[in-house]
């Protein structure tokens, strides 16, 4: 692994959420930037219209395109999640999907509630930041 990641005493344990309080990445790490990935095929529809299923597409478009480096979801340090109508109700949706990926060690992750995404169909969207040793 090409990175640290710590969740310090006096803080909340946040893995059962689905994220990392921090992550440290080593000098000379190269850093991979994944533009905001969705639920879609290669053809970019979106492939559900159900929340989970779209969780769970976007997270393994986050695998393809980490592949395309010679990188998988190991390699990843950081998330920026966004999410359209954000309740209380989608936490267990991305912190499962996490969970299944990532175990106890995920990545540091922000989540941000938002109006709407690029296409009235996509309900969920992640950028992520890898790290090559």
């Amino acid at each position: 692994m090409a990175h640290t990641l710590v969740n310090p005493d006096g803080l909340h344990d946040p893995v059962p959420f689905g994220y990392s309080h921090t992550a440290v990445v080593p000098a000379g790490a190269e850093l991979v930037l994944v533009a905001g990935q969705y639920g879609s095929g290669p053809d970019g529809a979106v492939v559900s219209a159900d929340f989970a299923e779209q969780v769970k597409r976007t997270f393994h478009n986050i695998g393809v395109a980490l592949a395309a480096h010679g990188l998988d979801l190991g390699h990843v340090v950081q998330l920026r999640t966004y999410v359209v109508n954000h309740d209380i109700t989608k936490l267990g949706p991305i912190a499962g999907a996490v969970g299944e990926i990532w175990g106890t060690e995920p990545p540091a992750q922000t989540l941000i509630g938002v109006a709407s995404l690029a296409a009235p169909d996509v309900l969920f969207e992640v950028e992520a930041v890898a790290a090559r040793p």
